[in-house]
C-alpha cells in the first residue's frame, strides 16, 4: 500500500510515517518510480509503536524492541519489554508522588494565606509563604491542612454543610478512602491509601476543614503510600466516626 493508504488505515499522519522510516522504526519499499510502499505488517507495526509510545518508551528503546520482535520469539519480547515497563512505572510513581507533594503544599499555602489577618502594617515573617518543607524530590512529605496552631482543638464542633451537600461530601470521602488501612492515633485515626490519591484527598481535606474547622488533617507522603491523619476534639469524636468510620482497635499513637 502507498503511504497515503497506510496513513488512512492507521490514523498516523504521513509526515510521522516518513519520520519513523528515518528513525529506523518503519521500513518502506520503493516502486520503480520511487514511491514508498508498505506491506500489511506495517499496520500492526504501527500499533506496536503507538502502544509503546503511550507507555512512555523513547523511540530508541522502541527500535530495540522492534528488532527483538522481528526475531519472532514472543518470550524474548516479553523478557525485553517487562523491565522497561517496570522502569517507566517506577519513574511515573516518583513523578506522581512529587506532583502530589506539590499539590498538598500548594493547598497548605492557601490555607496559610486564608488564615492570615488583613493587617495594614508592614509585612512580618508570617506574611506570604509558610515555612518551606522538605526539598523538592524528597520521598517523604508531611503537610498539615489546619490553619493556626491547634486551632481545631478550640473550634466550634459544628459543620456548615447540610442536607445533600453533607451527603455528597460523605460519599466523596467513602470513594477516595475505599480500601484504606486504618489505625488508631491520639484524638483520631490514620487512614493509609495509595499515593496516587493524594491530590483528591488533599482537596477534600481542605474543603472539609473550611466547613468543619474542628477537624485536623495531616497528610504524610511515604513512598507509594499516603497516610491521612484525622483528629477531632472529644466533642467531635462522634462526627469523626460518622464521616470516616470507627477508629480501629489498638493503642493510639
Amino acid at each position: 500500500m502507498r503511504i497515503s493508504q497506510l496513513a488512512e488505515r492507521s490514523g498516523v499522519p504521513a509526515t510521522t510515517l516518513r519520520f519513523y522510516e528515518g528513525a529506523g522504526l518503519l521500513p518502506a519499499g520503493r516502486t520503480p518510480a520511487g514511491y514508498r510502499v508498505y506491506g500489511e505488517d506495517a499496520v500492526e507495526r504501527l500499533r506496536f509503536i503507538g502502544a509503546a509510545k503511550h507507555l512512555g518508551l523513547p523511540l530508541e528503546e522502541i527500535a530495540e524492541l522492534l528488532a527483538v520482535r522481528e526475531r519472532g520469539a514472543c518470550a524474548q519480547v516479553k523478557a525485553d519489554l517487562r523491565p522497561r515497563i517496570a522502569g517507566r512505572l517506577d519513574a511515573a510513581r516518583r513523578r506522581t508522588a512529587d506532583l502530589a507533594a506539590l499539590t498538598a503544599a500548594l493547598l497548605g499555602a492557601l490555607e496559610h494565606l486564608d488564615a492570615l489577618p488583613d493587617r495594614a502594617g508592614s509585612c512580618g515573617p508570617d506574611c506570604g509563604f509558610p515555612a518551606p518543607g522538605p526539598a523538592a524530590g524528597e520521598r517523604t512529605v508531611d503537610v498539615a491542612l489546619s490553619a493556626g496552631p491547634e486551632r481545631w482543638r478550640t473550634a466550634p464542633v459544628a459543620c456548615s454543610l447540610t442536607g445533600d451537600a453533607m451527603a455528597g461530601r460523605a460519599a466523596a470521602w467513602r470513594e477516595v478512602l475505599d480500601g484504606a488501612a486504618r489505625a488508631a492515633i491520639r484524638d483520631g485515626l490514620r487512614l493509609t491509601v495509595p499515593v496516587d490519591r493524594t491530590a483528591r484527598v488533599a482537596a477534600l481535606a481542605a474543603d472539609e476543614q473550611r466547613c468543619c474547622p474542628f477537624f485536623d488533617f495531616r497528610l504524610h507522603l511515604d513512598g507509594a503510600a499516603l497516610h491521612l491523619d484525622v483528629r477531632a476534639p472529644a466533642a467531635g469524636a462522634d462526627l469523626l466516626a460518622a464521616l470516616f468510620g470507627p477508629v480501629a482497635a489498638g493503642s493510639p499513637g
